[in-house]
């Protein structure tokens, strides 16, 4: 059932997940070099231990420990060199009472060695003999050949974005493919009378496309494939085809332009057309971004966003980001980079009202200002120029100049 009052944008946020199941879309798999930044559909498992031998974490001899028990400067104990272990190859020999093998790091310790005397701690007398000027305890300086990873070991969790270390982890275990979530398809519909392509140029009272590339791309950099479906004119029909066409193609689908009350509102009419339960909420108490639209129609999520460019980059953030992570499955706790800085001017609020400020940063004798980019939100060079965003909740009536906020940082 619709909303009727305006909600917080937590709550408007829940409300839209609350009808969508986690991790609803389907799992694929694909090969390990295309699995950047994917998420996880199931654990992984390692099919082998890591590093796989007891290898040794510096340049020297390996040795048996008690051999070197009592070993100083000035009574040095005498060793054998049995041999030379060949670096990324397996020692032939075993080591025995009294004798050592010379050892460079990450080599594999012959049977028998069960620590490694740094070189820096040894005399070479000749081709066959070292003295030991340091005693080392057993296993040191040596990594266990299952220390990094046990085999079976769960080494990547459901529901996390591979990150290059994640990737790297796996290749060294020797797997070439990963069971990830598909990627959700999220179709881009912009409606407006006033709106032209990029490519053209533009007349009194029309504007240029912006909301498209600015979607596709926080589309892309969520994890997601957009598609656009061009530009449609303030008319019923022709919006309801490409948006039923956009349904039918979709997983998310996102419509611009058309929120606001007036004769030309046609948005909600054609979500609540799409299926059930049609729109949620009409409205947040956000600013930029009030009449934002959401709404679910027979399990695929529907947004209505406004068209000024600046409420269709924090209506993304808001909604649609967190909402895409949720479909994929992500489970891992997503920080933002936050920094602390005193606010240049003071900055009046609605009580009741979420206001989100673009601000640059500014460096002052050592300390950091957050300078408001004061522009209505049709100004998409106000986004440009931000290097964060303030939010002030809805309890409070803004901010003092000199206040310390967080500043989000935009990345």
């Amino acid at each position: 059932m619709l909303d009727k009052r305006y909600l917080l944008s937590q709550e408007a946020l829940k409300l839209i997940i609350g009808n969508i199941e986690f991790r609803c879309l389907p799992k694929e798999k694909v090969p390990l070099q295309e699995a950047y930044y994917r998420i996880t559909y199931e654990d992984v498992l390692a099919p082998e231990d890591l590093p796989g031998f007891n290898r040794s974490t510096v340049d020297g001899f390996a040795v048996k420990a008690m051999d070197t028990f009592g070993a100083k400067e000035s009574s040095p104990a005498y060793l054998t060199i049995k041999g030379e272990i060949p670096m990324g190859g397996v020692p032939h020999f075993s080591i025995f009472n009294g004798q050592c093998a010379s050892i460079a790091t990450g080599g594999m310790l012959p049977e028998g060695a069960d620590a490694v005397v740094m070189i820096e701690h040894v005399n070479i007398v000749s081709e066959d003999l070292i003295e030991v000027l340091r005693a080392v305890s057993p296993w040191e300086n040596v990594i266990f050949k299952d220390e990094d990873v046990k085999k079976g070991e769960v080494v990547i969790r459901a529901g996390k974005r591979l990150k290059p270390q994640d990737i790297g982890a796996l290749a060294g275990l020797g797997i070439t493919e990963v069971i990830v979530s598909k990627k959700p398809i999220v179709s881009i519909i912009l409606t407006g009378d006033e709106i032209v392509p990029h490519t053209e140029k533009v007349s009194p009272g029309q504007v240029r496309d912006i909301n498209s590339f600015t979607l596709a791309g926080l589309a892309q950099k969520t994890g997601a494939i957009p598609i656009k479906f061009g530009i449609v004119k303030d008319n019923y029909s022709e919006i309801k085809a490409t948006v039923q066409e956009g349904y039918s193609r979709g997983d998310i689908i996102i419509i611009t332009g058309g929120t606001s009350a007036g004769i030309k509102d046609m948005t909600a009419r054609v979500i609540d057309e799409l299926g059930l339960p049609g729109v949620l909420f009409h409205g947040v108490s956000i600013k930029p971004g009030k009449p934002i639209i959401g709404g679910v129609c027979n399990g695929k999520p529907v947004f209505g966003l406004p068209g000024h460019p600046v409420a269709v980059y924090l209506c993304f953030e808001l909604f649609i980001r967190p909402l895409i992570e949720h479909m994929m499955g992500l489970e891992e706790k997503s920080f933002k980079k936050i920094v602390k800085a005193k606010m240049a001017r003071s900055i009046h609020s609605q009580a009741g009202r979420e206001d989100f400020i673009r601000v640059s940063l500014e460096e002052r004798n050592g300390q950091l200002w957050a300078v408001p980019l004061l522009s209505k939100s049709g100004l998409i060079m106000s986004l440009v120029k931000a290097d964060g965003i303030v939010h002030i909740n809805s309890q409070l009536l803004g901010v003092e100049e000199g206040q310390e906020v967080e500043v989000e940082i935009i990345d």
